[in-house]
């Protein structure tokens, strides 16, 4: 595959390094609206260089801040007269002789002496030398320097970008065809034939200084063996000799020409690389037969260092010595920096999948790869940006994103056809291009996502099912997805089990096992050593489950040493939440601590997996400027060496048994959801109030005296219900009642009501109600109320519980979009045909009214419009849908149809005029006629836990 050219930032980078600093200036200008909507603005960049002896900044302004940075580094480039590196040859033979060229220019031409090439480096050390040593040079000191020599040899063979080896073959056999270049036949020594001018050999002096006193650097030996431990060693550099025989002597090997390099690993500016011993080969002088022959005993595979080939991308034979150590461009000395097991260890976690995500939060104990992508709260690199990096990091090609524009009168047409009970056209069959995008109809977009290897086999294929309103969107969230299904195929690569499965087929992803298998060969059997019993486990293909139950992700905190009082302010689902915090390890007789991270500011989302469960549940459990500690589990001891810094030697020593993980939290600012500042911006008192007020208000109205609730409605149609209803209402349940914000209400209120209900799956929230309902009605609450029983119950609104059947008044207010479409009519069968109430209210938002709220929101400079803004989005990126009324009135009137209900619509927030109300409200009546009683098994029908009851009841944790 055709080396792409280097980027005009690559090229500065490779001549300056951090000296070159780049200064970006966000601005705000003007773009052209969607009709009835307020003129937006957007976010566009301009970008300041600053050289050495040169200053420069972009004319104009870019959408992209990256653009900006391009285009002020070619301005830079253009002024200096730097060309960017010469095409690269389309044939092995033209790449053959221009390696043999090259070789032979780096030694007789002498003023290459003077130039700033890192190979200078090595040379200017080795003149020091006298008599036969002078110059004289290991070959792959040129394969650590010189990115062309590198790319040359990949044109002549493409094994050569994965295999050192074969490089060093390719460079030897090009060297005995060089003019002026003398190589040893023994070994792999490489020098001038003729001796430098003493003016050349002043200037490369000059250039590269030396100091006489001497240098330590840590370095990591890793055995190819994979049951032998990392060791640390001391390099020691002294007498201004070629650093690469200090290397030879901690490899056992008899010089440094028989020392090979790896490519750097890790970030483009290190010079961490990889140096091990050359097995014993000879190589074939014959450019059309490339290949190695080994001597003696040796089959050069059966020594391959696989852990050290999977942290490089290139095969490593024998014991490896991981090492920052080298000349460089933009030093005029030599290079040194201590490689330590943290080093190593965020190598490897820069492997996986959740990796770069963690570190590029600095937060590698804390953060999680979030499960949903919002612009407005994202932080750290975009999942784009993330798969990416993963990929190149797998020495895969980079992912392809084919975005695919669709017609919103194309899904209207699919919804209508499903609504009459026709099958819907294929919307992916309807993608066109290059289509003008009409304001009036505008288009919405999917994005189709295939990684593939370097040779373009596809190993992975993500179809969205899904639509965005901006393809940026699109993108994103496909990238997220792909991360996600990597992310789980990995941990379950850690796990011992029986049997790990890689499916062909799930959800929206097509795998291709054996590619997949081919490019992942050496990450699998790394961790079949580290994590699986049987090397062969992961090579079977089965059934792959990629989303976690909620339930198994709903992880405790115990929390002690709280400090502060109760502001009221909670974090809750979708708020975004600023902590500071601290992870530190603690030895069990507490001896020792050591601090492994922290952050005075840390912010994320609630209810996205953003951070590891334990800590957003004492998040959950925290108000505002409350503080607490608790014991966290172990994380595996990758992360805490990861993590350790300058502890990780000290640390890899420690039992984990011997240990744990203690957090100490502080939640610092709660910024309501998105979907909450939106309705607050338009309506006083806020909608999400004005459901509950309106719900307590009928209820009241009602006299009912059970109820059973999970959202919260107004409307002037109970006037009808009450009178429909002939006995008093003594039984309410509230489904998906969350933090019980209808119960905590109705406790305020006087109320007939003699049992109150509230059922939900998160604990979390759970526990938030139960504190809140428990304080009202405690002796020591101020509120005085006639409730005499309180039940809170955990467990999913789609299973059916006797206990609870015939009650008088349910409300689900605000959920069911959070359900899949199927679930939320699983949830309508279930409680019309099984717990049969007397009255049942169900509100969702009114998609229609979406363009009105998001409008009224303030603007914001991640959310700006665009030429592409298709149909308005959701009003949370967890809701699963939004119905128009349309929608709602034929799922509502299906559902009272089918169960022997009667069915009205009202609403609250705006006038119910054109487009409807932004909450819109189903009031589902029993008929008169149909009080038959069901035959329940009340042992058997109970899946519900119960979490706390009033009274009888402590509160629980």
């Amino acid at each position: 595959m055709p080396t792409a050219a280097p980027t005009p930032k690559a090229v500065l980078h490779q001549r300056f390094g951090t000296k070159a600093r780049y200064t970006v200036e966000e601005m705000r200008e003007a773009v052209g609206g969607c009709p009835g909507l307020a003129p937006q603005t957007r976010s566009v960049y301009r970008c300041a260089l600053e050289l050495p002896g040169l200053s420069v900044a972009t004319p104009g302004t870019f959408v992209r801040k990256k653009d900006a940075e391009q285009a002020a580094a070619q301005i830079a480039l253009d002024k200096l007269g730097i060309q960017p590196p010469s095409n690269i040859p389309s044939t092995p033979e033209e790449a053959w002789d221009e390696l043999i060229a090259r070789i032979s220019g780096f030694f007789i031409d002498e003023n290459f002496l003077s130039s700033t090439h890192p190979l200078v480096g090595h040379l200017s050390v080795t003149l020091r030398r006298t008599g036969d040593l002078i110059g004289r040079l290991p070959l792959s000191a040129i394969a650590a320097c010189d990115v062309k020599v590198n790319t040359l040899c990949k044109v002549i063979n493409p094994k050569a970008e994965f295999d050192p080896l074969l490089v060093l073959s390719l460079m030897y056999n090009a060297a005995k065809q060089s003019p002026g270049v003398s190589v040893s036949d023994s070994n792999f020594w490489i020098q001038s034939q003729k001796p430098y001018s003493p003016e050349a050999v002043d200037l490369a002096l000059k250039r590269w200084s030396f100091t006489s006193d001497p240098v330590e650097v840590e370095a990591i030996l890793v055995p190819h063996v994979l049951e032998n431990e990392l060791k640390i060693i001391t390099i020691n550099l002294r007498d201004n000799k070629h650093y690469m025989g200090y290397v030879a002597e901690k490899l056992t090997v008899s010089d440094s020409s028989q020392v090979l390099v790896s490519r750097t690993i890790g970030k483009a500016s290190s010079e961490i690389r990889l140096y091990f011993a050359a097995p014993s080969v000879h190589f074939v002088s014959d450019m059309s037969k490339n290949v190695l022959a080994c001597h003696g005993d040796g089959d050069i595979n059966c020594q391959v260092n696989k852990r050290a080939s999977y942290i490089s991308g290139q095969t490593i034979y024998g014991d490896a010595l991981l090492a920052n150590i080298g000349y460089t461009r933009r030093d005029s000395e030599l290079h040194t920096e201590d490689v330590n097991l943290c080093t190593y260890y965020r190598i490897l976690l820069g492997k996986l999948p959740d990796g770069n995500c963690k570190m590029s939060r600095d937060a590698i104990l804390a953060a999680e790869l979030p499960s949903a992508y919002s612009r407005f709260s994202w932080k750290g690199l975009s999942p784009r940006d993330l798969l990416c990096s993963f990929c190149r990091n797998q020495r895969l090609s980079e992912p392809l994103f084919a975005v695919n524009r669709v017609s919103c009168d194309m899904l209207t047409s699919a919804v209508s056809s499903e609504e009459r009970g026709e099958p819907a056209k294929s919307v992916e069959n309807q993608y066109t291009n290059d289509v003008r995008i009409d304001k009036e109809n505008p288009d919405i977009f999917t994005c189709e996502v295939k990684i593939c290897s370097r040779k373009q086999e596809i190993l992975l294929e993500y179809s969205a099912a899904h639509t965005w309103s901006k393809e940026s969107d699109a993108i994103q969230n496909s990238a997220l997805k792909v991360l996600i299904w990597f992310n789980n195929y990995f941990k379950q690569l850690n796990t011992k089990m029986d049997k790990l499965y890689l499916s062909k087929c799930i959800d929206s992803f097509k795998i291709h096992p054996n590619i997949f298998l081919q490019e992942f060969a050496m990450c699998l059997s790394v961790y079949s050593k580290t994590g699986c019993n049987d090397s062969g486990i992961c090579s079977s293909v089965g059934p792959f489950i990629v989303d976690t139950p909620k339930k198994q992700l709903e992880s405790t905190a115990t929390l002690t040493h709280i400090e502060g009082p109760d502001s009221g302010v909670f974090p809750s689902h979708g708020s975004l939440t600023s902590i500071s915090y601290t992870a530190s390890l603690v030895m069990k007789d507490k001896a020792k601590i050591y601090l492994l991270e922290s952050h005075n500011e840390f912010e994320f989302e609630i209810g996205t997996g953003a951070v590891n469960n334990q800590l957003e549940s004492c998040v959950t459990q925290l108000s505002v400027n409350q503080a607490a500690c608790f014991i966290a589990e172990l994380p595996p001891r990758d992360l805490i060496l990861a993590a350790a810094s300058e502890f990780s030697h000290e640390l890899s020593n420690v039992s984990r048994e011997s240990c744990s993980l203690e957090f100490s939290v502080k939640v610092l600012q709660v910024t309501e959801p998105l979907e909450d500042r939106m309705e607050k911006a338009l309506f006083s008192p806020p909608l999400s109030k004005q459901r509950v007020e309106f719900a307590v208000q009928h209820i009241n109205e009602l006299h009912a005296t059970t109820l059973v609730n999970s959202t919260s409605f107004s409307c002037p149609l109970f006037m009808k219900i009450i009178s429909f209803l002939i006995v008093k209402v003594h039984f309410q349940v509230d489904f998906g009642c969350g933090s019980g914000s209808l119960l905590d209400s109705l406790l305020e209120h006087p109320t007939t009501l003699e049992k109150l209900v509230g059922v939900d799956i998160s604990r979390k929230g759970l526990t938030r109600a139960a504190k809140s309902l428990h304080q009202k009605l405690s002796k020591k609450s101020l509120v005085q109320t006639t409730v005499p029983t309180a039940v809170l119950y955990d467990g999913s609104i789609t299973d059916f519980d006797s206990r609870l059947y015939g009650f008088d008044i349910g409300t689900c207010l605000e959920v069911i979009e959070h359900m899949e479409e199927d679930q939320a009519s699983l949830f309508g069968n279930v409680v019309l045909s099984s717990f049969r109430p007397t009255v049942l209210i169900v509100s969702t938002p009114n998609y229609e009214y979406n363009p009105i709220l998001q409008r009224s929101a303030m603007p914001n400079k991640d959310d700006e419009a665009d030429e592409n803004a298709g149909p308005c989005k959701f009003r949370n990126h967890d809701h699963k849908f939004e119905w128009t009324r349309a929608q709602f009135q034929c799922w509502a009137t299906d559902l009272a149809v089918k169960h022997n209900y009667s069915v009205e619509f009202c609403g609250v927030g705006g006038s119910g005029e054109e487009p409807g109300y932004a909450s819109q409200i189903a009031v589902f009546r029993r008929m008169a006629r149909d009080m038959e009683e069901m035959c329940l098994n009340k042992d058997q029908d109970q899946p519900y836990e119960l979490l706390w009851e009033w009274p009888n009841a402590s509160i629980p944790v």
